[in-house]
């Protein structure tokens, strides 16, 4: 690990993030451990890298206003679609009681299991499957982050998953994409439109 460059990002990060809690994570986990071997010079600069199978490392600013965005709480039950490296997952880990974080690509999944159960994380679950349908057997959760792109709304079946109160943040648009916060506040969804990103789509269906 490198604690110097990893609280360098965080600092970084600062004057657009207020949270404290995600500045601390960011500070925590070692991005070069979720980039490949020849990406890993690359690992704490502001912008999203290649990680196989068609799939990104999320800009670590975007990441960061993700995890603000969703008001996490450490008693919050939360679920990651789309794990990718997994680095949204670890970050996650620090923030709330339990993540789930679920992969249509196998081997991504399996990585990034591997790498963090290395660095000593032991509340994350990973699960192969259909990010666009969530996680019935788990629901609701406090938390659901989307890294991948909805063409145009948020998956109906990952709103339903929302306990009172929980909110939702994901990626919505094709060519051009906007982040969108929806809260469950009872038997409503309140919805606001962020700011503008640029994420992979969000596919249905496993690889496998």
């Amino acid at each position: 690990m490198s604690p110097t460059e990893a609280a360098n990002l965080a600092r970084l990060l600062r004057p657009a993030i207020g949270d404290e809690r995600v500045l601390a994570a960011i500070a925590s986990i070692p991005r070069e451990r979720f980039v490949p071997a020849d990406q890993r010079d690359r690992a704490y600069e502001n912008v999203a890298l290649p990680i196989g199978s068609g799939q990104t490392i999320s800009q670590p600013l975007v990441v960061a206003r993700m995890l603000e965005t969703l008001d996490l709480k450490p008693t919050d039950r939360a679920l990651d679609v789309g794990t990718g490296s997994g680095y949204h997952a670890a970050l996650l880990s620090l923030l709330v009681d339990h993540v789930w974080s679920i992969e249509r690509h196998r081997e991504l999944s399996a990585e990034a299991e591997h790498t963090i159960c290395d660095l000593g994380i032991d509340n994350v679950t990973f699960v192969v499957g259909d990010g666009s349908q969530g996680l019935p057997s788990e629901a609701p959760f406090d938390a659901i982050n989307v890294a991948a792109a909805t063409a145009d709304a948020v998956p109906e079946a990952l709103e339903r998953e929302l306990a009172d109160q929980g909110r939702l943040v994901a990626p919505v648009g094709s060519a051009s994409q906007r982040l969108i916060l929806t809260r469950r506040v009872g038997r409503r969804l309140v919805r606001r439109q962020l700011e503008p990103v640029q994420f992979v789509p969000l596919v249905p269906g496993s690889s496998d």
